[in-house]
């Protein structure tokens, strides 16, 4: 496969978030946006990047013994480029996936233990990745710098950990505690609890973010029951973005927030850490919050735009959602309701091809706005069997959707220089 540095363009819609509208004639952004799926894919996906050539790419989550292939994606047809191991023991489980400078391909993955794998470019045969980085547990999202380290959070741990991970890659856990090698625990972003202080395996510090299903919560005239724990959402250190002047940006998905951690001309953090005693010297102050918001719930993938505004796949709400740079929070799409009250389907087969189902990962590519769509069974987009992915038509567990508008201001390169 081929691919070298992506002109990524973006922009942010100023409609009915309490953003002030642009006169007539200012607005660069698409008014009332719709969006058609371009790609099916017969297995689950979660990451989504592309090329300077217009091609996208992804991954699936196969069962083991079936390798997980990487998918180069031009329109509808999906072309595969590559393989991650899948053993039994810990099956594959990718989601972010970036090129860094040169055009070899990463991908973040949760299995084994955590590892991010890279793939050569320009390989005729599809060749199986080779680890890049180990000991990585929950690796998410995924973002280069300027200086070619590669940065990733821990994901579903909930630990709130973000990697550093050299340019010649490296180990940042070994399994025996602690041992970095290459790699660096550059800080945490502070997770929604801790097990300080616990009384009887009960109690902690921080708070607890319900999300339904699994969880269930029952309504009477007296009274209000919370049921299943295992609804909780602990993800508070998932999709990681680079702005213009070399800062990191991390979706916060169990609190519905941005973070922003500031970094020196090296790479080095200069934001303030160890506010709070309880959690890690290195943890991440609450006034690193950039911006948290309700349209934010379920933050899950972010990307960035020239006037960096972050746009945001806000899962859990099957929505699309942008931050503009001063902090401003703007709905850009999120699915209509259907005849059934609920915003996981539409009414006709037809319908099902212009919807979002639990969308994960953004991805500005030229004057195009598209994300992958992984169908996870929560909020708004429960019941997942509805809709067009998740076995629908030829058996479809993940799909690409993008904007039908094109998209009019001009974005950064990645990765970010």
């Amino acid at each position: 496969m081929k691919a070298t540095s992506v002109l990524v363009v973006s922009c942010a819609l100023v409609l009915g978030s309490g953003l002030s509208p642009a006169s007539p004639g200012e607005s660069p952004f698409p008014r009332h946006p719709t969006f058609t799926t371009q790609a099916l894919t017969p297995l689950a996906i979660e990451g989504l990047t592309g090329d300077a050539s217009g091609n996208l790419y992804t991954t699936g989550r196969a069962a083991p013994p079936a390798l997980c292939p990487v998918w180069k994606i031009s329109g509808p047809t999906l072309a595969v480029v590559g393989f991650l191991p899948n053993p039994a023991a810990s099956p594959c489980n990718p989601s972010g996936i970036t090129f860094d400078r040169a055009g070899n391909l990463y991908v973040a993955d949760a299995g084994s233990g955590g590892v991010i794998w890279t793939l050569p470019p320009d390989e005729r045969t599809p060749p199986t990745a080779t680890g890049f980085a180990t000991g990585v547990p929950g690796t998410n999202g995924l973002a280069f710098d300027r200086h070619g380290h590669l940065w990733t959070g821990d994901g579903t741990t909930g630990q709130g950990r973000v990697w550093k991970v050299g340019p010649l890659g490296g180990v940042c856990e070994s399994t025996s505690g602690p041992s970095f090698v290459g790699c660096e625990e550059a800080f945490r972003v502070q997770p929604m609890a801790n097990e300080a202080n616990l009384v009887l395996a009960v109690g902690g510090v921080g708070r607890d973010v319900r999300t339904l299903p699994p969880g269930a919560i029952t309504v009477t005239a007296t009274t209000r029951n919370a049921q299943n724990t295992a609804g909780s959402q602990p993800l508070v250190a998932n999709g990681v973005a680079f702005n213009r002047e070399g800062d990191l940006y991390i979706a916060d998905t169990a609190r519905g927030a941005i973070w922003k951690a500031e970094l020196d001309r090296h790479g080095n953090l200069t934001s303030p850490t160890g506010c709070d005693t309880t959690f890690t010297p290195n943890t991440l102050c609450l006034d690193n919050v950039f911006v948290a918001h309700p349209y934010l719930e379920g933050a899950d993938g972010i990307a960035l735009d020239a006037a960096g505004n972050i746009w945001v796949d806000a899962n859990e709400r099957n929505a699309v959602v942008v931050v503009t740079k001063d902090g401003r929070v703007a709905e850009v799409f999120r699915n209509p309701v259907s005849s059934m009250g609920l915003r996981n389907a539409a009414d006709t087969p037809e319908g099902d091809t212009r919807i979002l189902e639990f969308p994960t990962s953004p991805f500005l590519l030229g004057t195009k706005f598209c994300t992958a769509n992984s169908d996870g069974d929560r909020r708004d987009n429960s019941p997942r069997a509805a809709g067009e992915i998740n076995g629908g038509a030829g058996n479809a567990r993940g799909k690409v959707s993008c904007m039908d508008q094109d998209l009019t201001v001009p974005s950064l390169r990645l990765p970010v220089h």
